[in-house]
This record gives structure tokens, sequence and C-alpha cells, in this order.
């Protein structure tokens, strides 16, 4: 596999969205897919999709398309997306427990195993198939190799910041609107619905001033 290293920001994006449709071709047993029928599942250009294929050496035959499993095996190369992943939450608040209705992503990107808290109500629980042990556990009962972390909680997040770390924890998904600090080597994810909600108001406003 050819990989180019500078692929746009926005082609990273989409390839996510593909995996997922591709996995779904494959549950049903779909072998092969042209790019044009891989474009009405995921609603993105044909075009767009060769080209955002082409950056990572993927080049499909004209008339026969894409092998769906050699594909899949190229985008768990890339995005380092197996079933495997295991994810841990932190904060089973009610986002925490939004996410956890929402588990496993489409079998895209693993799923969460466990959750930590400190409430005595959710503390020893099982929500929707996954325990929730004390935050004070997190080092004893964190799961090996474990890699990522979503952390949907209030308090002292720098400094939980600092014990995922010590736990080989490097990629965060931050849902606290808590500025943050991560150290060399780990990745921090803002999701911020605030932000998104103002951004979609401008556009639309605007759209309504042009019309």
């Amino acid at each position: 596999m050819t990989q180019n290293k500078n692929v746009p920001k926005a082609t990273k994006q989409r390839y996510p969205i593909y995996l997922k449709a591709l996995r779904k071709l494959k549950a049903n047993e779909v072998e092969r897919v042209l790019s044009s029928e891989l474009s009405e599942l995921v609603d993105i250009a044909s075009t767009t999709i060769r080209r955002d294929l082409s950056f990572i050496g993927c080049l499909g035959k004209q008339g026969y398309g894409y092998d769906v499993d050699k594909l899949i095996d190229v985008f768990n190369e890339v995005l380092g997306t197996g079933f495997d992943e295991k994810i841990i939450l932190i904060g089973c608040g009610n986002l925490g427990q939004a996410l956890l209705n929402y588990n496993r992503w489409d079998y895209v990107v693993g799923e969460i195993v466990m959750a930590f808290d400190i409430k005595p109500e959710l503390v020893g629980k099982t929500i929707k198939n996954i325990p929730v042990y004390h935050i004070d556990e997190l080092e004893e009962k964190i799961p090996k190799d474990c890699r990522i972390a979503i952390v949907a909680t209030s308090g002292d997040v720098q400094q939980l910041v600092e014990r995922l770390q010590e736990c080989g924890v490097i990629g965060i998904i931050d849902f606290t609107h808590t500025h943050i600090q991560v150290p060399k080597g780990m990745t921090l994810k803002t999701v911020d619905v605030v932000t998104k909600i103002q951004e979609l108001v401008f556009e639309t406003n605007i759209i309504k001033k042009f019309r």
C-alpha cells in the first residue's frame, strides 16, 4: 500500500464515513463496490471518493470497482480502527449515559468497555452492559493497552489527564468545555456542541438574509 502523508484534512474526515459504509456492505455479503455505488451510500461525489482513496494507494478497476475486504483492511491499517479498540468513559452523567446508549459506533472504532464516576448511585452499577467503577480504581481497572479515553466529567480534569497519561492513554475526546493542556505525545480532540450550534445559526441566518 502506498500512502501519501500529505492527505488533506477534509479527506481524512471522510475516511471513517467510507469505512462505516464498507462494513455495512460486508455485513450484507457485498464483495466489491463501484465508486458510484459507494457515492450513493455516503452522499459524496464519486470523483471525490476516487481521489480520496488514491491518497492511500487504493485504485479501483474500471468496471470492477473496489474489493470491499481489501478496502476495509487498508482503512483499518490507516485509521487504526480494529474492532478491539478498548475505549474508557470518564463521567456517567446525562452526557456520559447518552454516549453509552450510542456505544459500538457501528463497529467502526471499537467500543466503550468500562466507565468511571464518583457518584455512589452510579459506582458499582452496569449501564447498557458497561460496568461503572469509582474513578479511584482507574489505575487498577483500566484495560491493558487502552489508548483512548472519553472525558465527560467536571472536577480537576487536568489532574485526570495526567493520570490517564500514566496509564498509557494517548488520545482524549474532551466534552468538558475546560481548558486542558496535554503533554507531548498525547492527542486531544475537543467536542463543543454549543459552538457547532452557533456556527449553524450563523450559516442559517446568512442563507435567510440572501434569499
